[in-house]
């Protein structure tokens, strides 16, 4: 049975994103321009109607302090709005956006997730996430400790490198019908598996390609989503969590944050049809596939996922976005999107989305 909207739900009524882009020429604003303008335009309504706007974004990618000022333009800053940002996956704008509209004064808000990585090497730059008195030290960016995960994550018989292959061969073939994706193709496991290390057991092709990109979304409370869109997509469970940033202290073969964002979310609550999980190493797909509880009957990642093309900041809400889509084309009646962030999927975000009930 379709979920029944109350008074006080809410609902996201439109999607937009550019293609992940490897190295983008011009300046960011006008990636996020090209979402922004779609949303209006499907929704058909002005800036005006929007009550809130939040962006998440990362200025040490780009390398200008208060990068985020500049994209503000590309959100509009006329007229005067509500307006946050946060240093975060758009995921996670995403959330504070869910919260600001439950205050009930506002009934529209836009949630923008960008960045530029083509300027900087990412892997410096999330390196400076770690525990800055013993981690950081010794250089331990994020795809290093994602060997040392995945050799983790082998070595307790959990998954193999042929598994980890699988993971990326299907993601690739999926890719394949993306329009956005970077990175696409039928590749067989077996040939991936004949590739050089890079983080061994890791090999290049189980990191995710970094991208330059932009992803929106536009949300309403009951009433107005109703008005402003004839297939509202309804969030019904949306929770995160995060663990140590000390990887000694933590399990790397699970995702306790995971877990419990997926129990506060209430996941379990019914069948999951799919599910894009964002999975910056092809080995995180075994991990979070467990910690989430999905089946073999749940579609992952048919967008072919990161590791077909991340957009480094909005990768977490593009994967709401694919879901988003395939619940409004009929393929589907209730899915999950999921958001990373901290290297070792050490914070996670689950949302729930369900269509709608007449």
């Amino acid at each position: 049975m379709a979920f029944e909207p109350q008074e006080d739900d809410i609902a996201i009524i439109g999607v937009a994103q550019t293609a992940a882009h490897a190295r983008f020429d011009g300046p960011e604003v006008v990636l996020i321009m090209e979402c922004v303008n779609k949303l209006l335009s499907d929704a058909a309504i002005e800036r005006s109607d929007v009550g809130f706007t939040i962006a998440g974004s990362c200025d040490y990618l780009s390398g200008m302090p208060f990068a985020f000022v500049a994209n503000v333009d590309g959100m509009g800053a006329w007229p005067p709005v509500y307006e946050s940002h946060v240093e975060m996956d758009g995921a996670w704008a995403l959330f504070e956006a869910w919260l600001r509209l439950q205050m009930g004064d506002i009934d529209v808000a836009m949630v923008v997730g960008s960045g530029k990585s083509s300027p900087c090497n990412a892997r410096e730059v999330f390196h400076l996430q770690a525990d800055p008195y013993v981690v950081a030290p010794l250089g331990l960016d994020p795809d290093a400790l994602a060997g040392i995960q995945a050799r983790a994550l082998i070595d307790s018989g959990k998954a193999s490198e042929a598994d980890i292959a699988d993971v990326v061969a299907r993601s690739r073939a999926a890719g394949a019908s993306n329009p956005n994706a970077q990175v696409k193709g039928s590749v067989s496991a077996e040939a991936l598996l004949a590739e050089p290390y890079d983080m061994a057991p890791l090999r290049a092709h189980d990191v995710s390609p970094k991208a330059d990109g932009a992803a929106a979304i536009l949300i309403a409370r009951r009433d107005r989503a109703l008005e402003l869109s004839d297939n509202p997509v309804w969030i019904t469970g949306l929770d995160h969590r995060i663990e140590s940033h000390h990887a000694g202290l933590r399990d790397l073969t699970d995702s306790e944050s995971t877990r419990l964002a997926a129990n506060g979310a209430g996941v379990s609550d019914g069948p999951v049809d799919v599910a894009e999980l964002h999975t910056t190493h092809a080995h995180e797909e075994i991990i979070l596939r467990d910690a989430l509880g999905l089946g073999d009957d749940t579609v992952v990642n048919p967008s072919g996922g990161p590791l077909c093309g991340d957009p480094v900041m909005a990768t977490g809400l593009t994967r709401i976005i694919e879901v988003t889509k395939r619940i409004q084309a009929g393929e589907a009646s209730r899915g999950v999107g999921h958001a990373a962030s901290g290297a070792g999927l050490q914070q996670n975000l689950v949302v729930v989305l369900e269509e709608g009930g007449s």
